[in-house]
């Protein structure tokens, strides 16, 4: 009951959260310099121009397009591309995030993985030279954006050796997934392990770690069963905002490896002044953010009973 509560909470909040979002990305777009019909046949017609901005709802008031946008926002009806041929931007959204999703999954897998056993090698070896050399490494991945890593990987893996197809996107853990998802996913891999570390060698230094190594565990065993273990539950409270990451960064990675993404749409959408898909994408990606948070509180609630629903 208490979680439920939280839950409808919660929900409140995001839905408050996604109306400043969507009434503040309105308003950017109207300060935005040029409209989308910046054809000079469409410019210097302007009987054509007040046609256009008529069906489109652009000559009407600002506050009244606003609340008409917000009204069929969540009816579901997110206008019409202006770029795109009068498709639904909803159709666009629908067809592409599912790309952009798959992506941002698969270098979370990705940066859980090599970041849980970067850090569990760290901490075990810790003040080390192991230590050392993974400390270094973690720390240039952090500090490298993804677009670069996607330029350095791009051309030595994919244009120097050509081991791997350097455009397009057949799904998930395919060979064309490999480098953006590795690209996309090596700066929270270097957050992962850097927490990892100093969860496990916090754990190492307990009192339950002791009381093990003194019932004759193994080293194995106290590193593994225990440490590591105890180690990952706070790790979730990490996956959240990681996830923040790979979501923005998801813009760029897509348009560097020509993926059929949102990110890509969103980029594309900017030059043209794609209004309703630059508005979709934005208020979808507030959401996915907001989504990820949620759900990972939940499950760091449900896993670790220390944690209060307040």
């Amino acid at each position: 009951m208490q979680l439920l509560k939280y839950i409808g909470k919660r929900l409140l909040f995001m839905i408050v959260t996604l109306m400043i979002v969507i009434i503040a990305t309105f308003f950017l777009m109207q300060i935005m310099p040029g409209t989308p019909f910046n054809n000079p046949k469409i410019a210097g017609n302007p009987q054509l121009l007040h046609t256009l901005e008529q069906a489109y709802g652009l000559n009407l008031p600002i506050w009244e397009q606003l609340l008409r946008y917000i009204g069929n926002f969540f009816t579901g009806n997110w206008g019409y591309s202006f770029a795109q041929g009068q498709q639904p931007v909803i159709d666009i959204v629908a067809q592409r995030l599912p790309v952009s999703a798959q992506l941002g999954l698969e270098a979370l897998l990705f940066a859980i993985v090599f970041g849980v056993i970067l850090g569990g090698i760290a901490a075990r070896f810790q003040n080390k030279l192991l230590d050392n050399i993974i400390s270094v490494l973690t720390t240039f991945m952090y500090s490298v954006p993804s677009f670069v890593f996607a330029y350095l990987i791009l051309f030595f893996i994919g244009y120097t050796l050509n081991l791997l197809p350097y455009s397009g996107w057949t799904g998930m853990f395919t060979p064309e997934s490999i480098m953006p998802a590795t690209a996309l996913g090596l700066g929270v891999t270097a957050q992962i392990a850097s927490f990892v570390r100093a969860q496990m060698i916090e754990a190492l230094h307990s009192d339950y770690i002791l009381l093990a190594r003194a019932k004759g565990l193994s080293s194995r065993e106290v590193l593994f069963k225990h440490a590591l273990r105890n180690s990952l539950i706070p790790m979730l409270t990490l996956i959240g905002p990681v996830s923040a990451g790979l979501l923005t960064g998801s813009v760029l990675i897509e348009t560097i490896f020509s993926i059929p993404g949102i990110g890509a749409q969103f980029v594309n959408s900017i030059p043209s002044k794609d209004y309703p898909v630059i508005m979709a994408t934005t208020i979808v990606y507030a959401a996915m953010l907001m989504g990820m948070i949620l759900l990972t509180d939940i499950i760091t609630a449900i896993v670790d009973p220390r944690v209060r629903l307040d």
